[in-house]
């Protein structure tokens, strides 16, 4: 398979013979408003066109309706024929933004011979959960592919420790900076990524992502990677991109 991170959380995978789109956020630098008052969203440029993104997209992945997950940009220029899976309760809001082909995945379901499973997620805790409202990560497995676990805008809590410890996937797909609300983590940080890397099965490869783009985030990609140094995390085992940056990922073979 081949992974791209463009920026945050978008990703694009070629994977099984489709290419998924995961998450697009394609607003121009400083266009969305500020969070902490430090900088306008997002912060940084995309590395590429939505041309480019989008040249080749099979399907998209949406995980929720956050502007940094599927902004306004995105939902204007994402052909609408285009097969889209989100979480069940954001159907109707997607549809209503001229989308004709939306699936809610209330559990699993196979588009183009790719079984997706979701998966639970916390963006954050205490009384920030409610405000930042539902989420869901999702795993993926294709014939011949490594198995994913795109864990998606969560903390690491029982049910995501469950994720990786019973799907043992061969790549976890991480929320790393962390960012927060409140005062309170609603994606992971250094220290619950060096965690994951810890609970996940010896095969399992670790890529960070949604860094350095929104002005909430409180750990760098050079800050993570200091850290799990100190935990003595090996490099193999995490991998953090930089944006635009291209993956080349296979299974591990037995």
């Amino acid at each position: 398979m081949k992974l791209q991170l463009f920026r945050n959380a978008t990703l694009k995978l070629d994977y099984a013979g489709s290419v998924i789109l995961i998450d697009p956020d394609f607003g121009r630098k400083h266009s969305r408003p500020s969070f902490t008052g430090r900088s306008p969203n997002p912060m940084v440029e995309l590395p590429a066109s939505t041309d480019e993104i989008l040249e080749g997209v099979d399907f998209v992945l949406v995980s929720h309706l956050h502007a940094d997950h599927f902004d306004k940009v995105a939902q204007d220029r994402v052909p609408k024929h285009l097969p889209l899976i989100c979480q069940p309760g954001d159907e109707d809001t997607i549809r209503s933004f001229g989308f004709l082909d939306v699936t809610p995945l209330y559990d699993d379901l196979t588009i183009d011979g790719i079984h997706v499973k979701r998966r639970e997620g916390n963006h954050g805790s205490g009384p920030v959960l409610e405000k930042m409202g539902k989420v869901m990560g999702f795993t993926i497995e294709g014939e011949g592919e490594p198995s994913i676990y795109w864990a998606g805008d969560t903390i690491l809590y029982p049910p995501v420790r469950e994720t990786i410890e019973t799907a043992e996937p061969d790549i976890i797909i991480t929320h790393s900076c962390g960012a927060k609300w409140d005062d309170v983590f609603i994606v992971m940080d250094a220290e619950q990524t060096s965690d994951v890397c810890e609970i996940a099965a010896p095969h399992t490869r670790v890529i960070a992502v949604h860094m350095e783009a929104l002005d909430h985030a409180t750990t760098s990609r050079e800050e993570l990677r200091a850290y799990a140094n100190s935990r003595s995390v090996d490099k193999h085992r995490l991998i953090i991109p930089d944006d635009g940056e291209i993956l080349h990922l296979t299974a591990p073979t037995s």
